[in-house]
């Protein structure tokens, strides 16, 4: 499996992003339903969790530990299972909409799955 992109929702999509999956909790400003494929919200962080780390950017590794947390829950599981389905079929990108390109949701999922292998479930 190829590691997945990560990129902003308001960005073109690029050929090379392969299946575009949106992972925030809500859905983006101003984005058409036809620039995402798929959108897996049980992978976003909880809405107390974003809320604590917005603003903070300096609580990142306290988030990506609480988000990992979170990602052990039963809905983020089969989210999980979902996304890996889809990364073994192709490229996949990890689409958000915050601001910061560096520290957001879908830069700590691909880091929890850089750590960790999502067996496909059939």
């Amino acid at each position: 499996m190829a590691r997945p992109t990560v990129r902003r929702v308001y960005d073109p999509p690029a050929p090379s992003d392969g299946t575009r999956i949106l992972v925030d909790r809500l859905w983006p400003r101003g984005v058409a339903k036809d620039r995402i494929d798929l959108w897996l919200k049980d992978l976003a962080p909880s809405d107390a969790l974003r809320h604590e780390f917005h603003g903070h950017p300096d609580r990142w590794d306290t988030f990506c530990a609480a988000y990992a947390t979170e990602l052990g829950g039963p809905a983020a599981q089969v989210a999980l299972a979902t996304l890996a389905a889809e990364r073994a079929k192709g490229p996949v990108a990890l689409l958000y909409a915050a601001k910061d390109e560096n520290r957001n949701n879908a830069t700590a999922l691909r880091l929890w799955l850089d750590g960790r292998t999502i067996p496909v479930q059939e």
